[in-house]
């Protein structure tokens, strides 16, 4: 790793440290931490790269708490869709899916998450049909690549059609399969080091794609293994009415009598939660990650992320997957979780800087890195970014942390994930932009032909 340290001087600095400090300043980094953060010109360092901030915004890395990258190449399909009918449609396609194709998706949607601000994503990959190779292996390679910081989940489906089931047959594994497969991925590649680049997380996939026996026992293995747990629960009323037919309760209900809440779990959406379950989720920790963009997509509603931010629960920002989600921006997530809480909740509901802690400090809080990321503060890790606001689309804006939240999406003058530069100027460095862009296109063909 290059040692030089690098100096961001005269930018508006957003600490999210304890006591919110916001300032005129610097920060320094050497190696891949921060050493140095304060007001007015840094001090000097020798051989230092200095980066003029002065029209920029400097705020933590964002965190993004749940995706699904390999969708990357089959955006734009089933476009008006609700959920199950959305799934019904894209499972034949993904069924073809295969280890070059993740590959692919996973570089590509990575490669615009950080263009997007985003320094650590966790996805939740579930499809792994049997002659697709090794697709968590591709997407952690491509995560490397790119150089972000990853926590990938390692999903599963075992409930396919002929037992009741949303997902094709073809597309589900064996129960002891899975639970094998996820404990060697734990054994091969979860780092819990610190200052760790990949740690892996147990998910299954839904509560109409997996049995209750699987659920029960990926939380024993997660808990035994220390690692943490990711599921997508409450998001369409769909579900709700499935979980009451088959399971005589609500979703909450029916995965916390697996062993499903707690700190080291969060769930996907979370959008039909009852004041009650709102107040257990509170109580327990239970993470949620809010995903907007991808809720509003496919019509699903709106989660009550003040209500639930209220009770306790960390509340985290995703993009989902890129086929409800075409964008996959995580600093377009910002504005859409602020203007959809006052939409739902008036004007009050939720701030611009509420909205930031979301995607900062509430992300790193629900992977449990919150020791480690999601601030500006001496010894962390030097995940950040850099916002230029001095062009026609923000300029005059006296907050900087309104005009980033409220305005469009800035340019991103400068990304560093574990102290690399790996965006400047709005371009990604770790990979080829216009050659990656060739390849989705070619993979999308090639999945739609296979699909028929």
């Amino acid at each position: 790793m290059d040692t030089t340290p690098i100096v961001i001087d005269g930018a508006a600095v957003v600490m999210l440290d304890r006591t919110r400090r916001e300032f005129t300043g610097h920060v320094v980094v050497e190696g891949n931490r921060i050493v140095a953060v304060g007001t007015g010109p840094a001090s000097a360092y020798d051989g230092a790269r200095v980066i003029d901030g002065r029209g920029c915004l400097v705020t933590p890395g964002f965190v993004n708490t749940h995706q699904h990258l390999y969708q990357w190449v089959t955006r734009g399909l089933a476009a008006d869709s609700p959920l199950f009918g959305w799934l019904t449609t894209l499972y034949p396609v993904w069924a073809g899916i295969e280890d070059e194709a993740v590959h692919v998706a996973a570089q590509a949607a990575l490669a615009q998450l950080a263009r997007t601000g985003c320094t650590t994503a966790s996805d939740h990959h579930y499809l792994f049909p049997r002659d697709g190779k090794d697709l968590l292996e591709a997407e952690i390679l491509a995560a490397d690549q790119v150089g972000m910081r990853f926590h990938p989940a390692r999903g599963s489906m075992d409930l396919g059609q002929k037992d009741g089931g949303l997902p094709p047959d073809s597309v589900v594994e064996d129960r002891d399969e899975i639970l094998a497969a996820t404990e060697h991925a734990i054994n091969r590649w979860h780092d819990p080091s610190p200052g760790s680049m990949l740690q892996i997380v147990v998910a299954p996939c839904s509560p109409f794609s997996v049995t209750g026996e699987l659920m029960r026992d990926a939380a024993v293995l997660a808990r035994r293994k220390g690692v943490r747990m990711h599921t997508h629960l409450a998001e369409t009323t769909d579900e709700s009415d499935y979980c009451r037919e088959h399971f005589g309760s609500t979703p909450l209900e029916y995965v916390a009598d697996l062993g499903w809440t707690g700190s080291d779990v969060w769930f996907a959406h979370g959008i039909h939660f009852s004041d009650a379950e709102i107040s257990r989720l509170g109580a327990s920790g239970t993470g949620v990650a809010h995903c907007p963009s991808s809720n509003a997509r496919l019509g699903a509603g709106i989660a009550r992320v003040a209500d639930l931010r209220a009770a306790g629960s960390p509340v985290g920002l995703g993009v989902d997957g890129a086929a409800s989600n075409e964008a996959g921006s995580l600093v377009e997530e910002l504005r859409h979780a602020l203007l959809f809480a006052r939409a739902r909740g008036g004007p009050e509901a939720l701030d611009v800087r509420a909205a930031l802690e979301m995607a900062t400090l509430d992300g790193a809080r629900i992977l449990g890195r919150e020791h480690e990321i999601g601030s500006l503060e001496v010894g962390k890790l030097a995940d950040l970014a850099l916002w230029r606001l001095d062009t026609l689309a923000h300029a005059g804006i006296p907050d900087p942390v309104a005009a980033l939240v409220l305005g469009t999406p800035p340019p991103l003058e400068l990304l560093l994930i574990n102290g690399r530069p790996v965006v400047e100027h709005d371009t990604v460095l770790t990979v080829d932009e216009t050659s990656l862009a060739l390849q989705v296109a070619k993979v999308q063909r090639h999945l739609l032909a296979k699909a028929g």
